[in-house]
């Protein structure tokens, strides 16, 4: 799972080694430490597509991230996010993720070609 948040951005995958933990990975320094705290391990491992990553149990994973959800205070995401470089790659992700609509944001007509029933 992708998690945007407008202080970080983390990759939130299952770990191997324990069914009770999650590995969270982050691609810039700082990312996990902003939304679990500055007391997250946090291991760096150059090379790998995410470069740092973090073992935390499910229920703070989910402990946390509800909470980000119940602390939203703002009305456009991109907008509330203050770093320009995670604004703008998120803008480019904003961008690219409106190709799965038929009608393309600000757009009126549908686009030909357009698949309406996505694969589940």
């Amino acid at each position: 799972m992708w998690i945007c948040a407008n202080n970080a951005f983390l990759s939130i995958v299952n770990s191997d080694q324990d069914p009770t933990v999650l590995m969270v990975r982050a691609r810039r320094k700082g990312d996990i430490e902003a939304v679990f705290g500055p007391e997250t391990q946090v291991t760096t491992i150059p090379g790998r597509d995410y470069q740092f990553r973090a073992f935390i149990r499910r229920d703070i994973v989910g402990m946390v991230i509800a909470q980000a959800l119940m602390d939203i205070d703002y009305g456009n995401f991109k907008n509330s996010v203050k770093d320009g470089y995670l604004h703008d790659a998120y803008a480019g992700v904003w961008s690219i993720m409106a190709d799965l609509q038929e009608i393309r944001p600000y757009d009126t007509k549908p686009r030909t070609n357009f698949r309406k029933h996505p694969v589940r």
